[in-house]
């Protein structure tokens, strides 16, 4: 039976929520399980994803027929490899509505390409509201929240925000302190190769707080994909 191709929409209606960091995780994940992977940055201006995968990524300009074109016929390609679209604050409005005018969801599922959205939560109620409106669009969507601490903190009132989202799963990304956070600011630091081997000349406090971050992260993105394989398996209808 061919397995279903993944394709992740990691994305916000609002700037510094942490969409890239997530992006960026999920890929290196996936790089980690030696799984190759396509990225797409959105941020045609600003393409900070693509810097950490630039053999990895293509920068899509939405604004333009011809990056829809690019971005699209590749996310329908059903070859099993998991896509991973970073989704720029500015890009938002234009890709939902592409997605909408074009059919492609419906597509999607036709050709055994299953589009998932993962949402960065903030503590406005437009974010929650922007994400319901997907999910009323949309109601067989996919959908589970990132909460980034250190990116986007919800504060004491975490919980009642988090319920505003209609997902039915989410993943927490903890805050790093600034010495470790500086690290990984750091383009040609590979996440996936740190993971067996750090690079020689870091620190060993910062190396072993990054491993102690970074670890349970990876273990939130395995988990969420056992459950997806576990929800299509034929054997379980």
């Amino acid at each position: 039976m061919m397995r279903r191709t993944l394709v992740f929409f990691v994305c916000s209606p609002h700037s510094k929520t942490g969409v890239t960091t997530a992006a960026r995780l999920l890929t290196d994940y996936y790089l980690s399980r030696n799984v190759r992977v396509d990225g797409f940055d959105t941020a045609s201006r600003e393409p900070l994803y693509a810097l950490f995968f630039p053999e990895r990524t293509r920068v899509v300009d939405l604004d333009e027929v011809k990056g829809q074109i690019s971005l699209f016929d590749r996310l329908l390609v059903a070859d099993e490899r998991p896509k991973i679209v970073d989704v720029w604050h500015r890009s938002y409005e234009r890709l939902f509505a592409t997605i909408a005018e074009i059919g492609f969801l419906e597509e999607a599922r036709r050709l055994c390409v299953e589009p998932i959205v993962l949402f960065q939560t903030d503590v406005t109620e437009s974010a929650a509201n922007s994400a319901l409106v997907l999910k009323t669009t949309w109601p067989d969507l996919t959908m589970s929240v990132i909460h980034n601490r250190g990116a986007s903190p919800l504060g004491r009132n975490a919980l009642t925000i988090l319920a505003r989202y209609p997902t039915s799963g989410k993943f927490v990304i903890p805050r790093l302190e600034a010495p470790m956070a500086r690290a990984l600011d750091d383009v040609d630091l590979s996440l996936s190769r740190f993971v067996s081997e750090p690079p020689p000349g870091m620190s060993l406090v910062v190396r072993a707080a990054l491993k102690a971050w970074l670890l349970p992260i990876f273990t939130q993105f395995q988990s969420f994909e056992l459950r997806l394989e576990l929800q299509s398996s034929e054997f379980l209808r």
